[in-house]
């Protein structure tokens, strides 16, 4: 019997969880690893760290130096150009082709740029990857004067990687608040005040109108000078051969539960795909670590011949932030309760099922409601406006958890 042919087209958090997917089935196959970044697989979310000085490339690696050699991997550092499922082959931009027997697709996202006048003549920096981060920290000094375009996630753990780096730091973002697909407007309150507290200065509710002469012109009529621009307006899943090869895609590519796309032998992962929510009953993308890891471990098991399903998906985000800690998860579109005992919790409910929550400050209990919501517990099982406020208590029976807390209870 022939060993199959693996190919990964990509080299993040999907592609090792599909090598350690694949290599649970099968010992023997041959696996490929395409990856447009020329080094190992790393923990993206640690390039902030590194900006900072508290890590090294070699200690941001995902997994140990001999990783690729001890499952017998070949990566070839080069970029996918197209794919072509009618001969079972891969088309690499030098020109050479690789052929599968089954490929997974775990291409990622790329920064989303909108038109702003201006900018293609201004030297920009992105902040996804390490070569963002080294190109960076190459151009910065102690008198830079840095403007970050994007509130969000990467825009905000760029201004972290910076801090202490550089003379001033200004966030400029369309919304008028930050991190508004990560938080309700409570907790992107409380988030801004800290970060303002260490002097990252905001322009919300602004757009540039135009860059000129190391200048950019608000549409409000106000005028920021910098010396380095960050663009971290958002990212737009990488979808581009796949779709060209004819798989189905919305804004991402369609994946079911067990990573599979609508090509025979295809499978994706990561932030390239769109798959269904628990939390929110939607079928959308979710570019989480943890998922893209989960995703490409399932996709591997079942292209090796095994059986998987990753049915129970929702989004989740543990964020720090100078100091400030928050984790998020599911949807928010529910009925909700909230404490502000030791930080910020918001939880939200419906149909009897925990759906989301918001924790800032003190994170205890975030594993215990993630677990609520995958695993779709009946809130009316659990006295839920018993353990809403310490679900810690879930340990204890009924009778210990009543007396414990003397029969409190909250209000929707």
């Amino acid at each position: 019997m022939m060993s199959s042919k693996y190919v990964i087209i990509g080299n993040s958090h999907a592609a090792v969880g599909c090598i350690e997917g694949i290599r649970s089935a099968d010992a023997a196959g041959t696996i490929t690893v395409i990856s447009k970044e020329k080094r190992p697989a790393y923990g993206r979310p640690l390039i902030s760290y590194y900006l900072q000085g508290k890590t090294t490339p070699e200690k941001m690696r995902y997994r140990s130096a001999d990783y690729y050699e001890k499952n017998g991997v070949k990566v070839i550092y080069g970029e996918a150009a197209a794919v072509e499922p009618r001969t079972k082959t891969v088309l690499l931009k030098d020109g050479s082709m690789i052929s599968y027997d089954k490929l997974m697709y775990a291409a990622g996202s790329v920064p989303f740029l909108p038109p702003m006048p201006g900018l293609d003549g201004t030297k920009h920096f992105s902040f996804m990857t390490m070569d963002d981060a080294e190109a960076l920290e190459a151009a910065i000094s102690r008198e830079s004067r840095v403007l970050i375009i994007g509130a969000g996630l990467i825009g905000l753990k760029c201004a972290e990687g910076l801090y202490g780096r550089v003379a001033s730091i200004t966030v400029a973002d369309l919304a008028g608040r930050i991190l508004p697909s990560v938080y309700d407007e409570k907790a992107s309150g409380i988030m801004m005040a800290h970060l303002e507290s260490k002097g990252i200065r905001f322009r919300l509710g602004v757009s540039v109108a135009a860059f000129e002469n190391g200048a950019a012109v608000f549409t409000d009529g106000v005028r920021e000078d910098f010396d380095i621009i960050v663009t971290a307006v958002g990212v737009r899943p990488n979808i581009g051969i796949l779709k060209e090869a004819g798989a189905e895609c919305g804004r991402g590519v369609l994946t079911d539960a067990k990573s599979r796309t609508s090509l025979p032998g295809i499978y994706a992962a990561g932030d390239c795909t769109q798959y269904d929510d628990i939390s929110s009953g939607q079928n959308r993308i979710m570019a989480i670590l943890p998922n893209a890891y989960e995703q490409g471990r399932i996709g591997g098991i079942n292209m090796a011949g095994g059986e998987a399903s990753f049915d129970n998906a929702f989004p989740i985000n543990s964020l720090g932030l100078f100091g400030l800690h928050t984790v998020t998860a599911g949807s928010y579109d529910g009925d909700s309760v909230e404490f502000d005992e030791n930080g910020y919790k918001k939880l939200f409910f419906r149909d009897d099922r925990l759906i989301g929550f918001i924790i800032m400050g003190d994170v205890t209990g975030s594993g215990i409601y993630s677990a609520l919501i995958r695993n779709r517990t009946p809130l009316s099982s659990i006295d839920f406006e018993l353990t809403a406020h310490k679900p810690q208590l879930l340990g204890f029976d009924k009778a210990a958890r009543k007396e414990m807390l003397g029969g409190a209870h909250f209000e929707n």
